[in-house]
């Protein structure tokens, strides 16, 4: 077995790229304590999916806390993703990695001790901006030692974490929440340790060259991108709801989003050191991996945000078995990154495996799209499967085709633009199908207690009105299972909806052209 990597994987010890080839060792030395922020950070994701119905009930929220509890820390770590990425560019990346670990504990402790949704939505703006910056920082760092050529096989280690922090996380959240001891606050605790293991693990580990230069923040172009998607995910939350989605309200803050957008892009042109260089976007690589990002997004996160509702509302299983009946999913996304990025290690191509990745997501949303609240659960998990090959497929791909492209000065804000705009497609998304997802529960709930007849009618929407989630033990059999079937209809809705987003992504992934991967790290 080989000792050293090919040319092109060099040694940032000393302080300065010397070129020298990094064993693998050394690198599984250095990426150790990056795998275990990344895996802090997707459990942060995770591990409240299926303890949400009782944080939520517990803390007298309704669907759209229970939306914003997740898109919050999607938010925070969209708006923060490109300034993560400029820092990388300008300051240390190991400085940058621990500072994003630290905000995520400050942030985890403080969510644990919430009293309120209110105050765990703030909390959870504050751990987004940490897992943005683990977010943005992994690819980052990951790049700046290892040449694309190589990038792919330890791609797909990043991709294996991701997998098991998934899968982990809902596991280890639905236990948690099951075991009376312990309780749903546990699942902001949990990740401290991690956290804490790896800030001294990348002390020990991590040694990257600093390049020492003027340092310029565009803070301006930072506040006006994170005000134009906040105030567009404040509409697509409340529109249809709080008000029509043809009113006042919409065109207000469409249009105000529309203005922040294009202050930012004028910003931005004009900007020393913008936090999303424009110029970026010539390359029409960028351009394409950019927008599927977009629409992978939204598929991305519909499909672990949504299924803890169907398996505990629709089918009525605890925390802990919603998470292990999610494991066929996160299975396909594990066995597709790992397989994927040591096949393009050995070949250099990547195109044909976003292709698939794009048609796999496409037709997974699409039959997941059928189910219902008594579907065999077999075809729910083969349904799953397909979902998870092909995110498997496309995430950690896209990152790397871009930073293909680009130079080294670059790679810090390459590699988070791609990053942001998955993450904001998924805050968009989840958004939008969170307030799509209330209205038709209230939608089917009607038509369901009406068809029970006078008595039933007489029950309306059955608490489900404005987002309230119901107490299935309190409610008597036959109105149960209306409520059981609303959720498993309206969850299905959901991924019929999204599944055109991964459709678009397949058609954009068609366009992108295919160029060898580098062998050289610059």
């Amino acid at each position: 077995m080989a000792t050293t990597t090919p040319s092109g994987v060099r040694d940032g010890d000393a302080g300065e790229a010397t070129g020298t080839p990094m064993t693998h060792r050394q690198i599984m030395e250095a990426l150790s304590g990056l795998m275990l922020g990344m895996f802090v950070a997707i459990l942060s994701s995770t591990i409240v999916s299926n303890a949400l119905p009782e944080i939520i009930t517990d803390l007298g929220g309704g669907q759209s806390a229970y939306t914003w509890v997740v898109t919050a820390s999607l938010l925070a770590m969209t708006a923060t993703t490109p300034l993560w990425g400029k820092l990388a560019d300008l300051f240390s990346k190991k400085l940058l990695v621990q500072l994003s670990l630290v905000i995520y504990v400050v942030g985890s402790i403080v969510a644990g001790l919430s009293q309120n949704s209110g105050m765990l939505i703030a909390c959870r703006v504050v751990q987004g901006i940490g897992v943005g910056g683990l977010s943005a920082l992994a690819q980052i760092v990951m790049a700046a030692m290892i040449s694309p050529r190589e990038r792919g096989r330890y791609s797909g280690y990043l991709g294996a974490v991701f997998a098991v922090a998934t899968v982990g996380g809902p596991l280890l959240g639905g236990v948690i929440t099951d075991t009376d001891w312990l309780g749903w606050r546990w699942c902001f605790y949990v990740g401290v340790p991690f956290a804490l293991l790896a800030l001294l693990v990348l002390q020990k580990t991590l040694r990257l060259p600093v390049v020492k230069r003027e340092v310029k923040v565009d803070w301006s172009g930072a506040a006006l991108i994170s005000a134009a998607v906040s105030l567009l995910l404040v509409w697509v939350t409340f529109a249809g709801d709080k008000y029509d989605w043809m009113s006042w309200q919409t065109a207000v803050m469409v249009g105000g989003s529309v203005l922040l957008g294009a202050l930012f892009l004028a910003v931005e042109s004009r900007a020393e050191e913008p936090i999303i260089p424009l110029r970026l976007f010539r390359n029409r690589t960028i351009t394409l991996a950019s927008l599927a990002s977009l629409f992978v997004g939204v598929a991305m996160f519909a499909g672990t945000v949504f299924f803890s509702q169907y398996f505990q509302l629709a089918r009525d299983e605890s925390p802990t078995m919603s998470g292990v009946m999610t494991i066929p999913m996160i299975a396909g996304l594990f066995v597709s990154s790992t397989v994927s990025g040591q096949v393009i290690t050995k070949t250099g191509r990547w195109k044909a495996w976003l292709v698939s990745g794009g048609a796999l997501v496409t037709a997974g949303l699409g039959l997941l799209g059928t189910i219902r609240y008594d579907t065999e659960y077999w075809h729910v998990a083969l349904f799953m499967a397909v979902l998870g090959l092909g995110l498997g497929m496309m995430m950690q791909n896209l990152v790397l085709c871009t930073q293909n492209q680009v130079a080294p000065r670059d790679l810090g804000a390459a590699s988070s633009v791609v990053t942001f705009f998955r993450s904001l497609g998924g805050a968009v998304g989840v958004s939008a199908l969170g307030a799509v997802m209330g209205n038709k529960v209230t939608e089917y709930v009607k038509e369901g207690l009406a068809a029970l007849g006078p008595k039933g009618a007489a029950l309306g929407h059955g608490g489900t009105g404005g987002g309230g989630i119901p107490d299935l033990d309190a409610l008597p059999a036959p109105v149960r299972q209306v409520m059981e079937s609303a959720y498993g209809h309206a969850v299905a809705d959901v991924f019929l909806y999204s599944a055109p987003f991964a459709l678009v992504a397949f058609l954009v992934t068609l366009l992108i052209r295919e160029v060898a991967l580098k062998s050289a790290t610059h």
